[in-house]
């Protein structure tokens, strides 16, 4: 098991290394906006999917400065790929961007930005379910989250929340468990759960 938690590790390393080599915090910084890390990166979570996920607001809200935040980011390089979603009309109100980086040593990591309208639905709801999953986890928890990433095959796409509800809430402990408990608690869009 200490195999899974220096694997965990490395990932956080190699997350903060992205984020430095890629300068994707500055960057929305140097437009007025105001970068959150959430996800498994923010819980000290991050396992074997290379994915680094922001919430980013700014006030006033202008869809020029989140284009301008990526045409920042596309200079970089690395950067090979860049998805733009106009959400701010539905109940999210946001905008969201998923740009494919090829780190330094090869790997290739999805950073997931949502520039979020502040005052709406999601403003702040993801940073205190962080903030809530970080302070509900034990070692033991902890490493059983990390564990059943760890085996997760990647082929499957999974939702880290998947995870985090079925061992905080439901004790699950095995991936044969958690294979059995996702066909009775299917995840259809965004997850409310936080414990």
């Amino acid at each position: 098991m200490e195999n899974i938690l220096e694997l965990a590790e490395q990932a956080r390393r190699k997350a903060e290394k992205v984020i430095g080599e890629t300068q994707v915090e500055s960057i929305w910084r140097s437009v007025g906006a105001e970068p959150h890390r959430v996800g498994s990166l923010a819980m000290g979570l991050l396992m074997r999917h290379r994915d680094i996920d922001l919430h980013i607001y700014s006030e006033p809200f202008r869809i020029a400065d989140s284009f301008a935040a990526m045409a920042k980011l596309a200079e970089c390089p690395g950067i090979g790929h860049i998805e733009y979603t106009n959400l701010l009309s539905t109940e999210e109100a946001c905008i969201e961007w998923h740009a494919s980086y090829k780190a330094q040593d090869g790997e290739i990591w999805q950073i997931d930005m949502i520039h979020i309208v502040k005052g709406s639905r999601y403003d702040g709801y993801f940073e205190e379910m962080a903030r809530r999953i970080r302070a509900a986890l034990t070692p033991e928890t902890r490493l059983a989250i990390l564990a059943l990433k760890q085996a997760t095959p990647d082929t499957e796409h999974i939702a880290g929340i998947e995870y985090y509800e079925a061992v905080l809430r439901d004790g699950v402990r095995s991936y044969a468990d958690f294979l059995e408990w996702r066909k009775i608690h299917p995840v259809t869009g965004i997850s409310d759960w936080m414990p």
